[in-house]
């Protein structure tokens, strides 16, 4: 019963409605109309996800991260939207340009359905080569995106630079099982996303 309390209390605090009726038949809800407040964040907040957004355009899943913090900046409060819009106006970024959006679609299904990509693909000494490769992790390094996978033409776990990809296309043939530890160990400062907020 206290934590329902604690539970109700900190919903009211928050600025959800809450309706109470006592005895029987009676209870807690939500009034009409109403609905729980939106994402709460500060100006500052705001804008390190615009910054952080907007410093990585080759990163996969950009356009559907930007697209998200669109989300979240049209729930926000007038006045904190506009805080949160003044401080961008004090963020500059230089950003690498970014690969075409028929290209990052391509990886990033290939990553996520697990299929073999056949890429067309240009090495630092200019040599192209085209490949088919089983998609296994995502790697950013020195401000550079790579696919990191199983490369078929050589046998051997390769990392291709996103921006030397210049075609990309996703075959039916399902990957082969290759798994991140065969990447090899991660550099010590290297993490998976899903560590960023622990």
């Amino acid at each position: 019963m206290r934590t329902i309390k604690r539970d109700l209390d900190a919903l009211e605090n928050s600025g959800a409605p809450i309706w109470s009726r006592p005895g029987p038949g009676g209870g807690y809800g939500l009034a009409t109309g109403g609905s729980l407040p939106p994402v709460s964040l500060s100006p500052a907040q705001a804008m390190a996800l615009m910054a952080a957004v907007a410093a990585a355009p080759d990163a996969p899943y950009a356009d559907l991260a930007a697209a998200g913090v669109r989300k979240i900046l049209d729930v926000l409060d007038p006045k904190t939207r506009a805080r949160a819009d003044e401080l961008a106006h004090r963020v500059w970024v230089n950003a690498l340009p970014s690969s075409s959006r028929a290209i990052k679609s391509a990886l990033e299904e290939a990553m996520a359905e697990q299929r073999v990509i056949r890429i067309r693909y240009t090495s630092r000494d200019g040599t192209s080569t085209t490949r088919d490769v089983e998609p296994v992790l995502f790697a950013s390094t020195n401000g550079r995106w790579y696919l990191v996978g199983w490369c078929r033409l050589r046998n051997a776990m390769r990392w291709f630079t996103v921006s030397g990809i210049e075609r990309a296309g996703v075959t039916r043939t399902a990957c082969g099982g290759h798994a991140i530890h065969e990447v090899g160990e991660p550099p010590a400062n290297a993490r998976p996303v899903h560590g960023l907020g622990e």
